[in-house]
C-alpha cells in the first residue's frame, strides 16, 4: 500500500473524502495512481488551502476542474477537488474507511462520480469494483444511481454484469 500522506490531522474540522484512484483501493485491490485526491465542499476551499499551507504543502496548480494541486512537503500531489454536486453532504456524512483507516467517500458515491468522468479508467475501476460488491453493497448503488443519476441506471448494471463476469474468471 502506497504511504499516501494523512490529512486527517490537518483538516480535522472540514468535511473531506478521499475521491479517485486512492478510493478505489476500499473496494477493489489498489492500482498505481500518482496522486491522492480529495474531495470538499466549494465553499471550504479556502481553509482547506490555509490549512495546508500550513502543515507546509505548496500551492502548484489550478485544476481545468474546481479545484487546485498542492504538494505536499514529501513531494506527494494532492488535487483538491472543490464539489458542489446534489450528493455531497450526503457522502460527507456517509465516509467509508480503506485499509490504512483514511476516510474514502462510499462506493455508491463514487460510482457516481465514476460515472459522469466517462474516462476509460473509471469504466475499468466501476466494472472491477462492481464485479467485486456484495449484493446489499450494489443494492446501495442501485439506489443511490437511481435518485441521482436516473439515466445512468442502465450503464450501470451492464457495468455490474462486465465486472461479474470478470470476478467469476
Amino acid at each position: 500500500m502506497h504511504p499516501w500522506p494523512d490529512l486527517r490531522s490537518i483538516l480535522q474540522d472540514v468535511p473531506w473524502l478521499i475521491v479517485g484512484g486512492v478510493a478505489t483501493r476500499a473496494y477493489m485491490p489498489e492500482r498505481a495512481t500518482q496522486d491522492l485526491d480529495i474531495l470538499i465542499r466549494r465553499a471550504d476551499g479556502d481553509t482547506v488551502w490555509k490549512k495546508l499551507q500550513a502543515a507546509g504543502y505548496t500551492r502548484v496548480s489550478e485544476l481545468a476542474i474546481p479545484g487546485f494541486v498542492a504538494r505536499s512537503p514529501e513531494n506527494v500531489e494532492v488535487d483538491i477537488l472543490y464539489g458542489d454536486a446534489i450528493w455531497l453532504d450526503e457522502a460527507l456524512q456517509r465516509p467509508e474507511t480503506d485499509a490504512a483507516g483514511y476516510p474514502v467517500i462510499g462506493l455508491p458515491y463514487l460510482v457516481l462520480m465514476k460515472l459522469a468522468s466517462a474516462r476509460a479508467q473509471d469504466v475499468a475501476d466501476l466494472a472491477r469494483m462492481l464485479g467485486l460488491a456484495s449484493e446489499t453493497r450494489l443494492a446501495q448503488v442501485r439506489d443511490v444511481v437511481l435518485r441521482y443519476a436516473p439515466g445512468e441506471a442502465e450503464d450501470l448494471e451492464a457495468l455490474i454484469y462486465l465486472g461479474q463476469l470478470e470476478a467469476d474468471a
